[in-house]
């Protein structure tokens, strides 16, 4: 599933969790967990330059692709700080840092200021991290457990693996097959790539295309499943932060006129629900009790909570 969504969104560390267990039946968390033990997976940056969950063959074909974003998004908040230092020159200084061990930007800021001591450190930190390939390493992100967010280089901490895919055109082949119908526009939201009109037109013949209500073309996959409209959508309790919300341009398809917003931050359980396929309200588990707000309970949704809240107590438990 990591792989069919082309990677999952991951800033907050058990959002892939809640994503993964409300999409699979008898979801086991500590297969996730094990994966990144094991270094078959990673959480790293890759699409709109957040941190994603990605199989590891994913991470080592994606992270090329997507590095432009990742350094366009570099530019304003960041390299101003560097005071003309060359952030290439600071990236490789801090590649041969992680190649030593992972460690924490705190720690690469203190390691690097010293060379370049006109910038600021914190901001020398972020340009490795944003010109170095890199993933956070466990055991941040390890199902019931934390800690600091510590980078290594992807090719460092990957050795031995192979990468899935390499171009642009079989990335957004895979967009589409998981999240299409879309529009090009759309497929540059859920990636932060741009020019992607021209490499659409390159995959017409590849393509099926439609138009919505509002005339826009929309394309998919010749193969992918178009479900009736009148097929049930059960209530989903979904992260804070989830794919499916994320992929589009247009979000009108997914989020419903009267649903109350993203969930304030706090706690780390928290997120949105989807009822009748679009989003409509919220939950969090505080003090160990599940709230709902922006609708009114039902008994289905009463019983998908008390799953979720099962769920939730695991970690807590550390099971």
């Amino acid at each position: 599933m990591i792989e069919r969504l082309v990677g999952m969104q991951a800033q907050v560390p058990e959002n892939p969790y809640v994503a993964l267990w409300s999409r699979l039946e008898g979801f086991d968390p500590h297969e996730v967990s094990d994966l990144l033990a094991e270094r078959r997976a990673v959480r790293g940056h890759a699409m709109r330059s957040t941190i994603h969950l990605l199989s590891a063959r994913d991470c080592l074909a994606i992270q090329p692709l997507t590095r432009p974003v990742l350094l366009r998004g570099f530019e304003s908040p960041f390299r101003r700080g560097l005071t003309g230092a060359d952030p290439d020159e600071i990236a490789a200084a801090g590649l041969e840092l992680l190649e030593e061990r992972p460690r924490t930007r705190a720690e690469l800021s203190k390691l690097l200021a010293p060379r370049w001591a006109d910038a600021d450190p914190a901001n020398l930190a972020y340009a490795v991290s944003h010109y170095g390939r890199l993933v956070q390493v466990p055991p941040r992100g390890l199902w019931g457990r934390g800690g600091q967010a510590t980078w290594a280089p992807t090719d460092h901490w990957l050795t031995g693996h192979e990468p899935a895919s390499t171009t642009i055109d079989e990335l957004l082949l895979r967009y589409l097959a998981a999240f299409g119908p879309a529009t090009a526009a759309d497929a540059r939201t859920w990636s932060g790539l741009t020019g992607l009109r021209a490499v659409f037109e390159r995959l017409r013949p590849q393509l099926v295309s439609f138009r919505d209500e509002r005339g826009r073309e929309l394309f998919d996959v010749p193969d992918a499943p178009f479900p009736d409209p009148d097929t049930p959508a059960p209530p989903r309790f979904l992260p804070e932060y989830d794919n499916v919300a994320l992929s589009h341009d247009d979000r009108s398809r997914i989020i419903g006129s009267d649903w109350p917003g993203q969930p304030p931050a706090g706690p780390k359980w928290t997120g949105s629900l989807l009822v009748d396929g679009f989003y409509r309200g919220r939950w969090r588990i505080t003090d160990g009790e599940l709230s709902i707000e922006g609708l009114e309970p039902t008994p289905e949704l009463e019983a998908e909570g008390r799953r979720l809240h099962e769920f939730a107590a695991l970690s807590r438990a550390g099971s």
